[in-house]
């Protein structure tokens, strides 16, 4: 499985809704594990009420969740970390530094593999990428993703000097803790539409991969 990690403070609402969110964006069968955790979250078994009601709203599953603290053991395992705001991103780099360029915000990833498709499809200057699975991965090494995810990545990082920049706001999604109800189903509905554009371009990888035919098998 390829791990796809979302942080934000309290791991209460944003990353949670952005790792459920996800999941259910997904095509069946994808090779993406979402998970989420939060710099500064408590263990906690179950989803916080408003959180879920407005997930399980949007078409999302909110069972068997799990809050966790961010750890430099997450961020080394996960082959993408998309925080929800700069400072997550930045936590993220300072737990594990041989992520930079596995980190960035939500939004800024989307932004730039979105504005650099082709470039992204072309496989940039990382080659092809390396048909694997991800599973646990040892302190200190950077994980392998399945086949076309690695290249995505490395060329979405490629971009950051490469196009003109935004305002820091432009690529955060704000903090509902503590504020109306409509403030937080405002930030699910924005969550929702980067996640469902990620999983766009996440299963068109998929489906661009090749196909390996069974002994046997006929080529439809």
């Amino acid at each position: 499985m390829t791990r796809v990690l979302f942080v934000c403070t309290g791991n209460v609402h944003r990353s949670v809704l952005a790792e459920r969110l996800l999941a259910a964006r997904l095509a069946p069968g994808s090779a993406v594990r979402p998970e989420s955790a939060g710099t500064q979250a408590r263990p906690w078994s179950g989803m916080e009420a408003s959180t879920r009601a407005v997930l399980e709203d949007m078409g999302g599953d909110g069972s068997g969740f799990v809050a966790r603290p961010l750890t430099a053991q997450l961020v080394a395992g996960a082959a993408l970390v998309l925080g929800l705001a700069h400072e997550h991103r930045e936590a993220a780099v300072r737990l594990a530094p041989t992520a930079l360029r596995r980190c960035f915000t939500l939004k800024e990833f989307v932004r730039l593999a979105a504005g650099g498709a082709d470039v992204v499809r072309g496989g940039g200057a990382g080659g092809e990428g390396t048909a694997t699975t991800h599973g646990d991965v040892p302190d200190g090494r950077a994980p392998r993703a399945v086949d076309g995810f690695d290249v995505v990545v490395a060329a979405t990082a490629g971009r950051r000097g490469a196009v003109p920049p935004v305002p820091p706001a432009e690529d955060e999604i704000p903090d509902p803790w503590g504020r109306p109800h409509a403030v937080l189903y405002g930030c699910a509905r924005e969550i929702d539409g980067a996640v469902s554009a990620l999983a766009r371009l996440l299963d068109a990888e998929r489906a661009a991969e090749p196909k390996v035919r069974a002994p046997g098998e006929r080529l439809k």
